[in-house]
This record gives structure tokens, sequence and C-alpha cells, in this order.
């Protein structure tokens, strides 16, 4: 088993993941960060600014990849 961290970017800086959660492979590390990833965008959803935020995996050797959900809108705000 593998221990991966789960830092979180925003707009306003990085939120180091300090405790991690163990997998035996990495693709199950990367659906671990989809689902965050989704929890994320659900929560942001109602919100009017809506920041870019990333998921950034790393191990006890460094970072291995980075998921990202980005706003991007051609809708004029109302």
């Amino acid at each position: 088993m593998v221990r991966y961290s789960f830092d979180i970017r925003d707009d306003t800086g990085l939120y180091p993941d300090e405790e991690g959660l163990e997998f035996k492979t990495q693709q199950e590390a990367e659906i671990e960060a989809a689902h965050t990833l989704a929890g994320l965008a659900r929560d942001l959803a109602v919100q009017d600014e809506r920041p870019d935020v990333a998921i950034e995996v790393r191990n006890n050797v460094g970072r291995l990849f980075q998921a990202a959900l980005i706003y991007d809108s051609n809708m004029k705000k109302q």
C-alpha cells in the first residue's frame, strides 16, 4: 500500500493534505482525486464567483499528477 496525499489548490493558495489515504494502485488514487474534485464542483456551483481548483496528488517520492476544474463561461453576469 502506498500513501497518497491530496492537496487542494485554488486562487487563494495551497491547502496541504496532512493525513493522506492509502491505496494499492495509482489508478485508485486517480479515482479518489476525481471524486474529490466532483465534490468540490458541487460545493462551488452555487457561488457567483467560482475559483479554479485543482487536486495535486503526491506520495513520499513527490508530486504524481494533478486533476483540475476550470470554470470558463461565455455568459454575461446578470
